[in-house]
């Protein structure tokens, strides 16, 4: 079972491939998931990979 911030980075790559903007991801995301989403940032920063093409939602090892 994936944690809260995986299923929000799976939502914002199914929002892009709506055809979504990034302000309009945001503002979904914090509709749903209230104090618990994902900052503006992280949620423009998965919107650009996910639209650079990348398929993983797994976070970076760091």
């Amino acid at each position: 079972m994936c944690d809260e911030k995986h299923e929000q980075r799976i939502n914002v790559k199914f929002l892009v491939k709506l055809k979504k903007t990034p302000t309009e991801c945001y503002k979904l995301l914090k509709e749903a998931y209230g104090e618990n989403s994902l900052s503006r940032a992280r949620v423009f920063e998965w919107y650009k990979r996910f639209s650079e093409g990348r398929e993983s939602t797994e976070d970076d090892q760091r």
